[in-house]
């Protein structure tokens, strides 16, 4: 007998009639959009860009459908009187708008609660301020390695909710989750990863507790059956250990905790810790990808998967991963042996501090600088003045670097060449008149790329161009 979803049957059966609001017109609201349509709800679309900015095929589709929009500057102030409003990622739960309909009784969702509300099968989740997309994708390419059907989704991956009449209860959804998609969501994942919260995306949320909050919701819903994964070494996931309504398990690489999982720094080993006694899991010298970030991510994604699969699954994806694209990725070693890495993932502090200690080398050029998010930058100094034998800089975040970097040069009596460019082409080309053999090129940006770019994928496929071009 062919498997029945009984839940998504229910919700579609609701759905008829229901008047819906889809807000914003993004790559996981598109197919939700043809969804709800198929299935009778009366649908409203808002989007905050003019009309003339919609693409033409999805108006096209709107218009056909016979459904209402409303677009560009206050367009949300028609936004009265839905049943159920389906915001993006971007659409903050806290925006007077929805506060209002929510207090009316609507019901606030996205597109990813709906998933895990509805998927019949275990869903696998992952948060953090740095690490998430590999964590994410070691666990699913772990899983799938063993032989399980995965879908992989919210963050990265494809719209999955179009996907839930497929699934099956023996199939296994993994997610990478942020803190705009977590927050106000009342459900969570029945495995729950955070890899660690540091200051983030500060000039979106009102402030550090709101973004916090956010990230917990990924576990404040779990029953006892619930598994939580948390970074032992961060002040805050640490503090979140007796919040748990389930088990909650610690990760190291700083700590020779007690109970636990840890990566050995003394022999480049994970180990798993009980009661004080440690056991050797996996050897982190076979895995291509490199840093003690990376290991991190390893250990998370060993207790995540170690329950469910076989550890040859584990070791072959560890031992044959080469990483995320945009994540400490090698575009080109020269003839002359300089190396020019790719970590446009890199849009805070943290991330570029991790991808500098990754190298633990003094012959690095970090090209860096970017969209300000009102980060605090004087943390990257001592790192950058650490590591670094040269600093180019440009974007908004440029005087802010630069001034917390001649700080700490004066302050530890050292020395490094700064340069000021006005374009990502421009520290191409400087990076490569200075570098010379055996050094290695860093784009790490420690800051967001909309002043520029439409996001970091983008700034990071042109660094790659300009480096293919120029570079010889």
């Amino acid at each position: 007998m062919d498997y029945i979803n009984e839940k998504l049957l229910e919700f579609n059966n609701y759905l008829k009639g229901r008047k819906v609001a889809v807000i914003g017109l993004g790559v996981s609201n598109i197919p939700l959009i043809e969804y709800l349509h198929d299935y009778k709800a009366e649908v409203t679309v808002f989007d905050g860009k003019e009309i003339d900015d919609i693409d033409k095929c999805i108006l096209d589709k709107i218009v056909n459908y016979g459904m209402k929009f409303h677009f560009g500057k206050n367009y949300l102030n028609n936004l009265v009187g839905f049943e159920i409003i389906f915001r993006s990622p971007s659409c903050l739960p806290t925006l007077p708008e929805l506060v209002k309909e929510a207090e009316r009784g609507a019901i606030i969702t996205t597109e990813v609660e709906m998933v895990i509300e509805l998927a019949p099968c275990l869903v696998i989740g992952v948060t953090g301020s740095d690490g998430k997309t590999t964590t994410t994708t070691l666990i699913h390419e772990i899983l799938k390695e063993d032989g399980y059907n995965c879908y992989l989704g919210g963050n990265i991956g494809t719209p999955l909710f179009t996907k839930i009449g497929d699934m099956l209860p023996e199939d296994i959804v993994v997610l990478e989750l942020s803190s705009f998609q977590l927050m106000y969501m009342k459900i969570s994942p029945k495995i729950s990863v955070i890899t660690n919260i540091t200051p983030n995306h500060l000039n979106v949320h009102s402030d550090m507790e709101e973004y916090i909050e956010a990230k917990k919701t990924i576990f404040k819903y779990q029953d006892k059956d619930g598994l939580l994964i948390l970074n032992y070494d961060n002040e805050i996931t640490r503090e979140c250990f007796n919040e748990a309504s389930g088990k909650a398990i610690y990760f190291s690489s700083k700590n020779k905790i007690q109970d636990g999982y840890i990566y050995d720094n003394d022999d480049g080993k994970i180990k798993v810790c009980e009661n004080g006694l440690r056991k050797h899991v996996f050897d982190t010298r076979y895995m291509k990808i490199r840093g003690v970030h990376n290991f991190e991510n390893a250990c998370c994604a060993i207790i995540a998967t170690k329950d469910l699969v076989k550890k040859e699954s584990i070791e072959k994806v560890l031992t044959e991963f080469k990483g995320v694209e945009h994540r400490l990725e090698l575009v080109k070693e020269t003839k002359n042996r300089i190396k020019w890495y790719n970590d446009s993932v890199s849009s805070s502090p943290t991330r570029t501090i991790a991808g500098l200690n990754a190298f633990a080398l003094k012959n690095l050029i970090l090209i860096a600088g970017g969209y300000d998010k009102k980060l605090d930058y004087t943390v990257l100094a001592k790192p950058i003045v650490d590591n670094c034998k040269a600093l180019i800089l440009l974007g908004q975040t440029s005087d802010k670097i630069e001034k917390a970097v001649k700080q700490e040069l004066k302050k530890s009596k050292k020395e490094l060449e700064i340069y000021r460019c006005k374009s990502l082409y421009q520290t191409v080309q400087t990076a490569n008149q200075i570098a010379k053999n055996g050094d290695v090129v860093l784009f790490s940006p420690a800051s967001a790329s909309f002043d520029m770019f439409k996001n970091f994928a983008e700034r990071g496929e042109i660094f790659k161009q300009y480096v293919k071009e120029i570079v010889k």
